[in-house]
């Protein structure tokens, strides 16, 4: 009998894919490479636009229980941290310490699924990237306190020319189908990651 693996991605407007044309983003990528391999998955992807870690501490629970019931192969994929880096009104939407609190209490609760937490990728801005690198660098930590497995994107994309060039063309914070497709497979290349 066939499992029953359900996997949500939970985040922000990059786990939604904004600004791919093809509408897969990176999740849609992973589980379309699944089930493509003969690993059958359902995929959810509750991605929200400007979604900081508060915004989905707040509701990533009650999707994650909706979708995922106690007869299935449940996975949560949690990714954020861009929009907690973003100034508004002279100050960061999130601090870091805010921020290292509530993935802190969410992958404690996420912990009753298997999870993994996926690091903040750069933007065009390079102020603002000193400080994505350092919530990436710091949930990193987090996770790894929590034995909860860590896929980190930054290291990897900053140095991406390819990728900055279809992030600036864009709209400066995220790319397009090649940039997602570059994503997928840093992710998918992990050992870390679920499927081959």
């Amino acid at each position: 009998m066939t499992r029953d693996i359900r996997i949500c991605f939970v985040g922000d407007s990059l786990v939604n894919g904004t600004g791919d044309e093809t509408a897969l983003g990176w999740g849609g990528r992973l589980c379309a490479a699944a089930n493509a391999s003969g690993t059958a998955v359902t995929y959810y992807n509750l991605g929200i636009r400007r979604n900081t870690s508060k915004d989905i501490l707040f509701r990533w629970e009650k999707e994650c229980s909706l979708r995922l019931p106690d007869s299935c192969d449940g996975r949560v994929v949690i990714s954020c941290g861009v929009n907690d880096t973003v100034t508004e009104n002279g100050r960061v939407r999130v601090t870091l310490e805010e921020s290292l609190e509530n993935i802190r209490n969410i992958l404690e609760g996420a912990k009753k699924y298997n999870v993994i937490l996926v690091g903040p990728p750069p933007i065009d801005d390079d102020e603002q990237n000193t400080r994505i690198k350092a919530i990436s660098d710091a949930y990193e930590q987090e996770a790894n306190l929590l034995n909860v497995p860590f896929i980190e994107l930054y290291s990897s994309l900053i140095m991406d020319n390819e990728y900055k060039k279809e992030i600036i063309e864009n709209d400066g914070a995220h790319p397009q189908s090649k940039g997602y497709s570059k994503i997928a497979n840093i992710i998918g290349s992990s050992p870390s990651w679920w499927f081959d």
